[in-house]
């Protein structure tokens, strides 16, 4: 089947699985909703400053890359340090 909507392997999958009607109604989905978004909110909350030194050729390299990605250079370096010890930042070696 061929994939004019440029979807990934995952957006793939749940087309097909909605597609096959594999997706029910939530019974309390205000209920849900507002717990899911507590959820995220306390997750996502920023109650914690930190103070670094890195040398000034690394900002000036992650205020680019930031840049390039259209976000603040603070929400790039938080992010990196989120997914690191979340585990989920891919060592490239």
């Amino acid at each position: 089947m061929k994939n004019p909507l440029k979807l990934d392997g995952e957006e793939v999958k749940i087309l097909h699985d909605f597609e096959r009607e594999e997706f029910t109604s939530l019974t309390n989905f205000k209920q849900e909703k507002r717990q899911l978004e507590e959820a995220a909110r306390d997750l996502l909350q920023k109650d914690k400053r930190i103070n670094i030194r890195i040398s000034s050729r690394d900002l000036k390299t992650l205020q680019k890359k930031a840049a390039k990605e259209g976000m603040p250079y603070q929400t790039l370096i938080s992010s990196t340090l989120h997914k690191f010890v979340t585990g989920k930042l891919k060592s490239v070696e």
